[in-house]
């Protein structure tokens, strides 16, 4: 257990695709709910090294600085690393100086920006307000600060985008240089304004378009694809998230969180009276071994590199291919075994899911 996840769901506003869960900015609400949190990382916490730690949200940033303060001294019950990799998620309207006093403070070596799009049309489906010129003061004071590792969120395939709108989106990225990017497909879920509102999807061929434009793009300006939606410059994969994608047991704290721990995932409550009541989990299973190794499938090929063939037989004592249609999938050229590694064949990496079907 190396990595840990904070749930913060306070937000300013309601956006019109989240899903996450989330409730308005309400300060009495919030001093219940850190309250919460503490008990529940005190009675869960086993007092690993911790190398990752990601406060998301909701938007951590909008917590008052009373309230940020509440918050960190709370997490330096973990034992970090030296070297861990500390993110904190912000809404581009909430990073001011004494943020950013409060993040260094922290220990915060990492934000995580929800840009989402610079173009006006995407930003009236989504409701969100970002200024590009506004954004490039923003990144000017986080490197000024000392915080160089820097991710943006861009989504895409958003009703009535354009390919051209989209390009324009990547190349105001690139001009802001961030050292991380993030891509992620309109989902259109449920209970979210854009689902009850009858929201449809966009062409399934533009969306194909869409995606293979991004990675040409990015990896033509020096960003390594190393995950299906994710791409950073050398160096700078996001570390905590791997650990989601290499399988690897993590904890997860706060509203709706979920975790893996001793073989058990678990799913806390999105009922915020609940959680502050102390009633935190919502669903916890005992994986069996053959559900292990799925889930090593499912998020190991999300991968680029795909899965380290000698370290699933380490784990499982199993060879994959005696567990799985390794072979046929090989075969027929979904599939590529390279240098110990499984992975998606990266023509197909659009279609991964339905590839991970076949294997499961």
């Amino acid at each position: 257990m190396e990595a840990v996840y904070i749930h913060i769901p306070f937000c300013k506003h309601i956006c019109s695709y989240c899903d996450f869960p989330k409730v308005l900015h309400i300060e009495s609400f919030v001093l219940d709910y850190l309250e919460a949190l503490q008990r529940e990382i005190e009675n869960s916490y086993d007092g690993e090294k911790i190398t990752s730690i990601y406060i998301g949200g909701g938007s951590p940033s909008c917590l008052t600085k009373t309230e940020r303060i509440k918050l960190f001294r709370i997490l330096k019950i973990f034992n970090l690393t030296s070297d861990c990799e500390y993110t904190f998620e912000c809404n581009p309207d909430d990073i001011d100086e004494e943020l950013l006093d409060d993040l260094v403070a922290g220990g915060v070596n990492r934000v995580s920006i929800g840009i989402e799009s610079f173009e006006p049309a995407n930003l009236q489906v989504l409701e969100r307000n970002i200024d590009f010129k506004d954004i490039q003061a923003k990144m000017e004071l986080l490197k000024k600060r000392g915080i160089k590792n820097i991710n943006l969120d861009l989504m895409y395939a958003i009703p009535g985008e354009k390919l051209s709108m989209l390009k324009k989106d990547i190349n105001k990225l690139l001009k802001l240089e961030p050292t991380h990017i993030s891509t992620y497909s309109l989902i259109l879920e449920d209970h979210t304004k854009l689902k009850n509102e009858g929201t449809q999807y966009i062409d399934e061929d533009l969306d194909r378009k869409m995606y293979d434009t991004i990675c040409h793009i990015l990896k033509k300006h020096g960003y390594n694809h190393y995950e299906v939606s994710n791409f950073a410059k050398e160096g700078y994969a996001a570390r905590h998230n791997l650990k989601y994608w290499d399988n690897d047991e993590y904890y997860g704290f706060g509203l709706g969180a979920g975790g893996y721990k001793a073989s058990f995932r678990y799913t806390n409550t999105r009922n915020i009276h609940e959680y502050i009541n102390g009633n935190y989990r919502q669903e916890e299973n005992l994986m069996t071994y053959k559900e292990q190794m799925d889930n090593e499938i499912m998020l190991g090929l999300r991968k680029m590199k795909g899965i380290d063939v000698n370290n699933f037989f380490e784990k499982y004592n199993k060879n994959i291919q005696d567990v799985y249609p390794v072979k046929e999938l090989i075969r027929s050229n979904d599939l590529i075994y390279k240098n110990g590694y499984l992975y998606i064949h990266p023509d197909k990496i659009y279609v991964m899911n339905a590839i991970i079907a076949k294997l499961l």
